[in-house]
C-alpha cells in the first residue's frame, strides 16, 4: 500500500474552489513533486494531507490513517516544512528543537541523539547555540527542517521550502531531501519552480486551478506535450490544449 493515497480530494471556501476531484499516491521512497503556479491549490491540498484543513470532499490518508479522522495520529507519522520558517527568533535553535521534540513526547535523550545525527547531515554546527533571529534564511530553514524531521517520521510534506533561498542554500535542501527518499521516507515536494521539480522528483502531478492536469515521470510529461524541450514547457502546452489558446 502507498505511504500517501489522496482520492477525490475537494476543498472549497465558501463558492470557491480550492482543489477539485485531486487523487494521487506516493510510494515509500519516492518524492512526487505536486506542481503548479501560484493560486492552483497546491498549499490548500498539501494543508489537508497534513490535517491542518478539513476537507469538504473526498480522502487523505496518511500510512492507512485518515488525516480527517485522526489528524493526531497522522500528525505522528508526518513531518511538514513550509518555506515560512515560523521560528522563535528569542530562542536557539537548539530550544526550538527541543520544545518541538517534547511536544512529539521525545524523551530529552532521544531529542539530543537526534539533534547530533541532524547536526552532521544539515551541518547544523555552530548554528544550534545562536537565537534564531541572527540567522539568515538559508539557516533558518535548515534549524526548520530539522524541526520538521526531529521525529524521524515516514512522509514528509514539504510546501515551497526553497522559497527565498539563493542557490547553494537551495542545492543544500534538495540534496537532503535525496537522502531521505534513499533512507526510505515517502515526499510530497509542492513548488512552483519546475525546472527545480524535474532535478529532484521522480514524479510529478501537475496541478491547474484545483485540478490534476496530469502526472507522471517528467521525461513521460514532456512526451505527453508533444516533446517538450522541458517541464516548463509541457506545462505551458497541456494548458494550452485545455484553454483552447494559447497559455501566457
Amino acid at each position: 500500500m502507498p505511504a500517501v493515497i489522496v482520492e477525490r480530494l475537494m476543498k472549497l471556501f465558501g463558492r470557491a474552489t480550492a482543489v477539485a476531484d485531486l487523487s494521487f499516491s506516493v510510494e515509500a521512497g519516492e518524492i512526487y513533486g505536486l506542481l503548479g503556479p501560484n493560486g492552483a491549490g497546491k498549499t490548500t491540498a498539501l494543508r489537508v494531507l497534513a490535517g491542518l484543513l478539513v476537507p469538504t470532499g473526498g480522502s487523505a490518508r496518511v500510512l492507512g490513517i485518515d488525516v480527517a479522522t485522526a489528524p493526531r495520529e497522522a500528525q505522528r507519522c508526518l513531518g511538514f516544512l513550509t518555506g515560512s520558517t515560523g521560528l522563535y527568533g528569542r530562542l536557539t535553535g537548539r530550544e526550538v528543537l527541543f520544545y518541538f521534540g517534547r511536544l512529539h513526547r521525545m524523551p530529552d535523550t532521544r531529542i539530543a541523539d537526534r539533534l547530533a545525527a541532524l547536526s552532521l547531515a544539515l551541518d547544523l554546527g555552530g548554528l544550534l547555540d545562536r537565537r534564531c533571529e541572527t540567522l539568515s534564511s538559508g539557516q533558518k530553514q535548515r534549524v526548520s527542517v530539522a524541526r520538521a524531521v526531529l521525529h524521524d517520521p515516514a512522509v514528509l510534506i514539504l510546501d515551497e521550502p526553497t522559497v527565498g533561498l539563493d542557490v547553494l542554500a537551495s542545492r543544500f535542501l534538495r540534496d537532503y531531501v535525496r537522502a531521505e527518499r534513499d533512507r526510505g521516507k515517502a515526499i510530497v515536494f509542492s513548488t512552483h519552480y519546475l525546472a527545480e521539480a524535474e532535478l529532484l522528483c521522480d514524479r510529478i502531478g501537475l496541478l491547474y486551478r484545483g485540478r490534476l492536469l496530469a502526472e507522471g515521470t517528467p521525461p513521460a510529461l514532456r512526451a505527453r506535450a508533444a516533446g517538450a524541450a522541458s517541464l516548463e514547457e509541457a506545462f505551458l502546452r497541456l494548458v494550452e490544449q485545455i484553454e483552447g489558446r494559447p497559455s501566457s
